[in-house]
């Protein structure tokens, strides 16, 4: 006798010349792949062990410094090289830092969205020469232009300020800026477009209302980007600034050595302090950074 749940279940039917049809939805079989293992163990240590090294060479007093093992626990572990950390400026060095990347970003963001956004919608000759001569920039290395740029900020009384590490450390961003928001935007559809402009919109409101929200990946592959090389630059606050007052976390570190030598501890201290904001950043924009990178766009 048939029970009323065998009565209510459909019967599977077989079309002619097709495969049976399967009993169940089979499960999908992840083999093992113990190079792949291995490789990325390796790749964790090589990553980590160095990380390691320096936190605990940071917690090690001074006087250890020299004779203390690099991949040994320290002896007498403290938190006296921080305190000298936060006591010698680093508040003042973080604040520079954190202006001079959020005004990058700032800079890079208003001038290369519009700049992408023109090279992606306009078919003009122009358009596509301006957009490969812009691109050149990525070929050109900041050390070569450095007497130039320095001619121009001293022009502009501009040396030994912020600006004079800003607007170089935007201007040598845009480039890769500008391919990855190319890149990013050739990937939304032509029909999104069109119907837009069936509707009546504006060039404004297609790039505030359609290109913004879709390129979302790569405005936040820019943003990291950007940040990173207003965070990691050195060679613009070395050549352009002097004093203590336009000083950034990288000039910051030489606070640490002297003629008579150089406090390893703080030192590292300092640097173990400078790279939190920028994993905390990583950890916030890692998917858009990796789908703006990979994916252009995230697709």
């Amino acid at each position: 006798m048939t029970s009323p749940d065998t009565l209510r279940r459909p019967h599977p039917v077989r079309t002619p010349g097709g495969p049976p049809p399967a009993a169940g939805r089979r499960r999908r079989i992840r083999r093992a792949n113990p190079v792949a293992g291995v490789a990325s163990v390796l790749w964790l240590a090589v990553v980590l062990v160095p990380v390691y090294a320096m936190i605990s060479a940071s917690l090690t007093r001074q006087d250890e410094a020299l004779g203390h093992h690099a991949l040994r626990p320290p002896a007498h572990p403290t938190l006296r090289n921080y305190d000298t950390v936060l006591h010698s400026g680093f508040g003042h060095f973080l604040a520079n830092t954190v202006l001079v990347a959020a005004a990058v970003v700032a800079i890079v963001l208003v001038l290369c969205v519009p700049l992408s956004y023109a090279a992606v919608r306009s078919r003009s000759f122009w358009s596509g020469a301006s957009f490969r001569l812009f691109l050149l920039g990525v070929a050109i290395p900041a050390q070569a232009v450095v007497v130039p740029l320095y001619l121009m900020i001293a022009k502009l009384h501009l040396y030994d300020s912020l600006l004079a590490v800003i607007l170089p450390t935007a201007a040598f961003a845009m480039p890769v800026s500008v391919l990855v928001l190319t890149g990013t935007l050739r990937d939304i559809s032509e029909e999104l477009y069109e119907a837009m402009a069936l509707d009546g919109a504006s060039t404004a409101r297609m790039l505030f209302r359609l290109v913004l929200p879709l390129a979302r990946g790569g405005i936040g592959t820019v943003v990291v980007y950007a940040s990173l090389q207003a965070w990691n630059g050195f060679l613009f606050p070395l050549i352009f600034t002097q004093s203590d007052g336009p000083r950034v976390l990288t000039l910051g570190l030489f606070t640490y050595v002297s003629e008579f030598g150089v406090d390893i501890p703080a030192l590292l201290a300092s640097v173990v302090l400078s790279g939190i904001p920028v994993l905390a950043v990583y950890l916030v924009a890692r998917r858009a950074l990796v789908g703006g990178l990979m994916g252009v766009g995230g697709k």
